[in-house]
């Protein structure tokens, strides 16, 4: 079978309780479906499936508020308004205070006497066969000449088997940063902060090109 029948073949199988169809997997995916398809690529299955309104989300509010303080801080034009994400105007999204709260815990941070070398970059990116596409929150230029991509997280920090699946997300952000900057993945290294917790994590052992293409081939073929 050729690569590109091979490409038409894969499929993401429903969980249990499904009707037993497959389902395609999109020839574009963004950067939280890598990191769905690694944790659960049966649930992935049924949202591609099935596509559901998501409930307004509190938290991404709080962290679209974060992200927008931190573009004004660094001297950065806003890329997304809070008002404009869904269900900002609802009841129970996130007050001045915790932000407020986060501000100051990020200007205790190792990140906060630090200048970034660029915020708030969209990508596209090749992995495997499927064009994957996100948004780097910031990336600095480390003391060994290379480069680092922060992701600003204003949650908990995840522990286990979650955090695993989390640093997928890093990894596909390290590839495509090598790729915009013309460099070797091996200079670029990743990391989450999270603001509230005051910590800043770095995965060991990142996924690089082939590994998350491997993770793009694990999924069930027809």
């Amino acid at each position: 079978m050729g690569a590109r029948r091979r490409a038409a073949a894969r499929r993401a199988r429903p969980g249990r309780g499904g009707d037993g169809l497959l389902v395609e997997l999109p020839a574009h995916l963004s950067v939280s479906s890598l990191v769905s398809l690694a944790r659960d690529p049966a649930a992935l299955a049924r949202q591609i499936r099935r596509p559901m309104p998501r409930p307004p989300a509190p938290y991404a509010r709080r962290g679209t508020a974060f992200h927008a303080w931190l573009e004004g801080r660094w001297g950065q034009q806003r890329l997304l308004d809070p008002d404009e994400l869904p269900g900002a105007a609802d009841e129970g999204a996130a007050d001045d205070a915790h932000l407020a709260t986060l501000r100051e815990r990020f200007e205790r941070s190792e990140w906060a006497a630090r200048e970034p070398l660029d915020v708030e970059v969209p990508f596209e990116t090749i992995i495997g066969d499927r064009l994957v596409r996100g948004r780097m929150d910031a990336v600095f230029r480390s003391r060994d000449g290379g480069y680092e991509v922060v992701d600003w997280k204003t949650g908990s920090p995840p522990r286990g088997e979650e955090a695993r699946f989390a640093a997928v997300q890093l990894a596909a952000y390290r590839l495509a940063w090598a790729q915009l900057a013309g460099v070797a993945v091996e200079q670029v290294s990743a990391a989450f902060h999270y603001v509230s917790a005051e910590v800043t994590v770095r995965p060991a052992d990142l996924l690089d090109a082939a590994g998350l293409a491997a993770l793009l081939d694990g999924v069930p073929a027809a």
